[in-house]
């Protein structure tokens, strides 16, 4: 993996708190923050990926994020924390070998991970959101007049 910029804290074990599996409990930095809607398995057609497969839901989700960060300047590197919403916590195994393929699993980002009763389609069972911080830069940043 490449190295963030900006440089980024990792603190995956804080004084007192028990070892997390597979992510980091803090991650500090300065820069623009990049929030990342929650993306779901659906390609560029709003067509559903893999129903009833965590796994190919899962590359699907980390795709459709890959797109957005790049969007927004951005790469896996840059992201600070993911929050999943998964419909069975069993699937977070599968969900986990994918993620693995896009961080750094040596300084990986802050996670939480919420088991929810069903998503806003039957067929998903996977709901990914990010958060990133990218690099302060001079006033000719990228904006959105069309908030």
């Amino acid at each position: 993996m490449s190295s963030s910029f900006p440089p980024l804290t990792h603190l995956a074990e804080p004084d007192g708190v028990a070892p997390g599996t597979g992510y980091s409990h803090v991650v500090m930095g300065t820069g623009r923050l990049v929030a990342i809607s929650g993306q779901v398995a659906f390609d560029a057609d709003g067509k559903v990926v893999g129903e009833g497969d965590p796994a190919a839901q899962a590359r699907q989700v980390f795709e459709n994020l890959r797109r957005c960060l790049t969007a927004a300047g951005a790469g896996f590197e840059h992201v600070v924390k993911f929050t999943y919403y998964v419909t069975d916590v069993a699937h977070l195994p599968a969900i986990r070998e994918v993620r693995d393929r896009h961080i750094d699993v040596a300084r990986p980002p802050a996670s939480s991970a919420v088991q929810v009763a069903a998503l806003f389609r039957p067929e998903l069972v996977l709901e990914v959101e990010a958060l990133a911080l990218l690099p302060e830069t001079g006033p000719d940043d990228r904006s959105d007049s069309a908030a």
